[in-house]
């Protein structure tokens, strides 16, 4: 059913192909930046993934001005701020982020203190807060195929002072190219690998059963979708094809764009507290949750499910399954990727990452204080989260 209203943005330039980072000094070339810093981090420097890209930039007139590779597992506010001084202090006029979601979102936030002229990063945090920003461009190639941090209007940085993580959220703040070059993810180890394709699959979920779904957004979830069920199984029993490598880079972009309009919501607000509160990675608590939370939604998402069973499980499983057996099919299509997930080491329990049965009520309490809930399809009560969370454990 088409909403009475909705709105959508995708406005990132995308270039995907083998060698796709020799094509980025052509689109600095026509940002016009002549002064760039390359921002990353010790590991991502560390496994040579940098190299291609000074090597072609280093073949045309953009000078590498100043090159970050301090950037932590968790985004920090000093580290942007930090950033954006060397990126001052350097005369940059554009940024270029090779990395997973840390390093990408530690790049907007940068952005974002430049845009706010200086401005302490903390003090622009929210939605929607910069007005007629003038963020510096910014390239992003990112090194993982899970957040869709490359595509999307959102950053996760953690305030260490508090030990919080908190949200910039702007349409703004979409990169302004992303270059998906599968060279970036032929290292990446299969347990990594299937964490990240679940994180783009609860986006896909998420973005198409959500309060803002709409048929654009649903288009770019399910194709992400298909990618992941075609691609995710082959990916982990040979991680060396490129174009393998390459399906599963799009479908983290396809599902970034998907839930960057139509937001995300119970698996994201209950991982997050996961993550804050028991310190599970983000990619296992999606994993783990997933299920959980859509057997919960059923009962009011059951017609955009029955929707996601063709992509989940292909168009002969689609056909058998009767029509209103198809929402059901749909979380037990999931609960076989999970499968395929967990041969690779991923977790299926909460208490397998270290959760404990003392710390749901305080993950509940966060939960349901997470933004993201305000866009499942159903209410989520202190109630129902810690139900959630128990059936998970």
């Amino acid at each position: 059913m088409i909403p009475n209203y909705y709105e959508f943005r995708a406005a990132t330039k995308i270039l995907s192909g083998e060698h796709a980072i020799e094509h980025v000094p052509y689109e600095l070339a026509n940002l016009g930046v002549t002064r760039v810093l390359v921002i990353t981090d010790e590991r991502v420097r560390s496994l040579g993934l940098v190299q291609p890209l000074l090597d072609a930039v280093g073949d045309s007139d953009v000078v590498v001005a100043a090159l970050f590779d301090e950037v932590p597992v968790d985004s920090s506010v000093a580290v942007a701020n930090k950033v954006a001084e060397e990126y001052a202090a350097a005369g940059c006029n554009g940024i270029i982020a090779v990395g997973g979601g840390s390093v990408l979102d530690t790049a907007k936030g940068a952005a974002i203190v430049l845009a706010a002229g200086g401005a302490d990063l903390m003090t622009m945090r929210g939605s929607e807060v910069l007005t007629n920003p003038a963020l510096p461009p910014l390239v992003a190639v990112p090194t993982t195929a899970g957040t869709g941090s490359e595509v999307t209007g959102a950053a996760v940085i953690k305030d260490t002072v508090r030990e919080v993580k908190m949200a910039f959220v702007s349409f703004d703040l979409a990169p302004t190219v992303a270059v998906l070059d599968p060279r970036m993810t032929l290292q990446l180890p299969p347990r990594i690998t299937a964490s990240t394709a679940m994180d783009a699959l609860v986006h896909s979920v998420e973005a198409a059963s959500g309060r803002q779904a709409n048929p654009l957004s649903d288009a770019y979830a399910h194709a992400a979708i298909t990618l992941v069920r075609e691609h995710l199984a082959p990916v982990l029993r040979d991680g060396s094809d490129p174009q393998r490598r390459l399906a599963l880079a799009n479908a983290a972009l396809m599902a970034g764009i998907a839930f960057s309009n139509s937001m995300v919501g119970g698996v994201h607000a209950l991982g997050h507290a996961c993550g804050a509160i028991a310190h599970v990675a983000h990619g296992d608590a999606m994993a783990i949750l997933l299920p959980h939370v859509m057997r919960f939604n059923l009962e009011v998402a059951a017609d955009s499910y029955a929707a996601l069973l063709l992509p989940l499980a292909g168009p002969v499983a689609f056909a058998a399954a009767a029509p209103d057996a198809r929402a059901a099919a749909a979380i037990d299509a999931v609960e076989a990727l999970l499968d395929v997930g967990a041969n690779a080491g991923l977790p299926r329990r909460l208490a397998d990452v270290g959760v404990t049965a003392e710390q749901l009520d305080a993950i509940a309490h966060a939960a349901i204080n997470d933004g993201s809930v305000a866009f499942n399809p159903r209410e989520l009560t202190l109630t129902d989260a810690a139900a959630i969370l128990k059936a998970a454990l």
